[in-house]
């Protein structure tokens, strides 16, 4: 068996390519642009449709979780009920659709990855991309009503304990979240790149990158303050914008890392 950097080594090293740091950085940027019109629909879903503020809770345990700190408490703060439009099935539409628009840059990063010389077309990519939108925002929201369905027995069993509840509601949300996460990331690899692909081949990477992605929750825990008080000298008013589009930098590369890899051991063992 090879040595384990060996196999690794042609993964690490598309990842200090520039290839790689431009997918990336139009993946983070395309994320930046989604991610306020997606939260507003999410929560106006569950305040307009399903009349449920333990969900909507539910999102804001989810933006503290992967926001640590200052950055988390700011997002919450500017996304409270009274700070949402009603929703409407226009506004919705219109909301997801510039929201899909992460997936496609993504789409010719991983057909790269797998050896895709022709992309789809713009109208294609755009169908594909709004049913995964609905798709991965269909797994994130049955996640966050786990969550949300959990709160009341949470409060009876922890009582007065504020601090052990507050402990046990983020728990239950990692353990209800990161196999939806999975999930997600399986269909990305599955469904997004333009040529067959074979379930099996994605299915045990997206376990890995799904808990790649959880230590970057952590690392970005341990750093933030650091990372808080230099983005605040260096871009003020905007740091918050910054701080979302650095993790969704790192989190693209860790998902094209995998995108890579994958596609390396398909290249390797066809027939395996």
């Amino acid at each position: 068996m090879r040595p384990w950097w060996t196999r690794c080594r042609p993964t690490a090293h598309y990842l200090i390519e520039t290839e790689a740091h431009v997918y990336a950085l139009a993946v983070a940027a395309s994320t930046l642009l989604a991610f306020y019109p997606f939260l507003m629909v999410m929560l106006s879903f569950c305040r307009d449709v399903l009349h449920w503020p333990a969900a909507q809770q539910a999102i804001y345990l989810a933006l503290g979780d992967f926001f640590a700190g200052e950055p988390g408490a700011f997002l919450v703060r500017n996304l409270q009920p009274w700070m949402i439009p009603k929703l409407h099935l226009t506004s919705m539409f219109l909301l997801l659709l510039t929201a899909n628009g992460i997936f496609e840059p993504l789409e010719v990063a991983l057909n790269r990855a797998w050896g895709v010389a022709q992309n789809r077309s713009y109208v294609r990519n755009q169908l594909i991309s709004l049913g995964l939108i609905f798709a991965c925002g269909g797994l994130a929201l049955f996640s966050l009503m786990l969550t949300a369905l959990n709160r009341r027995w949470i409060s009876d069993v922890t009582g007065t304990h504020a601090a052990a509840a507050v402990w046990m509601n983020q728990l239950f949300f990692k353990l209800a979240a990161l196999p939806f996460s999975m999930l997600a990331l399986f269909l990305v690899y599955w469904v997004l790149p333009n040529r067959p692909i074979e379930a099996r081949r994605v299915a045990p990477v997206a376990i890995l990158v799904g808990l790649a992605l959880e230590t970057l929750k952590y690392v970005n825990l341990l750093i933030s303050p650091m990372l808080t008080e230099k983005l605040k000298h260096e871009y003020d008013i905007f740091r918050f914008s910054v701080t979302i589009l650095l993790l969704s930098f790192a989190a693209a590369m860790i998902v094209l890392a995998g995108a890579h890899w994958t596609a390396r051991q398909d290249k390797a063992d066809p027939l395996s």
